[in-house]
C-alpha cells in the first residue's frame, strides 16, 4: 500500500479563450511551484516521493520542474492525468460554457464524443500506478479520481486550490482517498 501525492498545476498566466492555449505559468504561479516542491522534498523518506509525473501541458510541466530538481529526477510524462477531453466538435471559446455545464452535474451527463464516466476510471487508473510518485495534474482531473476513489458520480467533488496536494493511497491497485488538498475558489484552468 503505497501514496500518491496528486497536486493540481500553478496559477497559469492565461486562461481558457485567451490566446494561448497551452500557457505556462504567471510569477505567482512559479512561486507556488517552488513552495510546494520544498513541501514535498522535506516529507519523511517513507512519504516522500521518489518520482515526478506530470500531465504534458505545459502550466503542470512547469509546477513540476522545482520538485523534479530537488529530487534529482526528470520530469516524467503521463497524458492519462492530463486536462478533460474537450468534444472534437467544441470550439476553443465554447469550452468553459461546456465545463460549467459538466460541474452541475454528474460524470455520466457530460455531452461530447467519450464516455466521461470511463474516463474517470482511466485518470484514477493511471493514478493507481504510480505509487511513491508526486503527480502533477488539473483541476477536473484532480475531480475525476476523488470520484473514483470514493465511488461518486458527481462531476465536482471539491475545488482544489492552485498547488494543493490531495493525497490518496494504492489499495489493491485501486485508489483510496486519504486527504484532499486545499480548497478555494480559483478558476478551472
Amino acid at each position: 500500500m503505497g501514496r500518491v501525492h496528486v497536486i493540481r498545476h500553478g496559477k497559469p498566466a492565461a486562461t481558457w479563450g485567451g490566446h494561448d492555449d497551452d500557457p505556462g505559468l504567471d510569477e505567482t504561479g512559479r512561486e507556488q511551484a517552488r513552495a510546494v516542491a520544498a513541501v514535498l522534498a522535506h516529507l519523511p523518506a517513507g512519504e516522500r516521493p521518489a518520482r515526478v509525473i506530470s500531465s504534458p501541458l505545459r502550466r503542470c510541466r512547469e509546477t513540476a520542474a522545482p520538485l523534479a530538481v530537488l529530487l534529482g529526477v526528470p520530469v516524467e510524462i503521463e497524458p492519462a492525468v492530463g486536462e478533460i477531453p474537450t468534444p472534437a466538435a467544441l470550439a476553443p471559446e465554447d469550452r468553459p460554457a461546456w465545463l460549467k455545464q459538466a460541474f452541475a452535474g454528474d460524470w455520466a451527463d457530460i455531452e461530447g464524443d467519450r464516455d466521461y464516466l470511463a474516463w474517470t476510471a482511466e485518470v484514477a487508473g493511471a493514478l493507481a500506478r504510480y505509487e511513491g510518485c508526486a503527480v502533477f495534474s488539473h483541476f477536473v482531473a484532480l475531480n475525476a479520481a476523488v470520484a473514483a476513489a470514493q465511488g461518486a458520480r458527481a462531476v465536482m467533488a471539491f475545488r482544489p486550490d492552485h498547488t494543493s496536494v490531495t493525497v490518496f493511497e494504492v489499495v489493491d491497485n485501486r485508489l483510496r482517498l486519504v486527504e484532499k488538498g486545499k480548497e478555494a475558489s480559483t478558476g478551472v484552468l
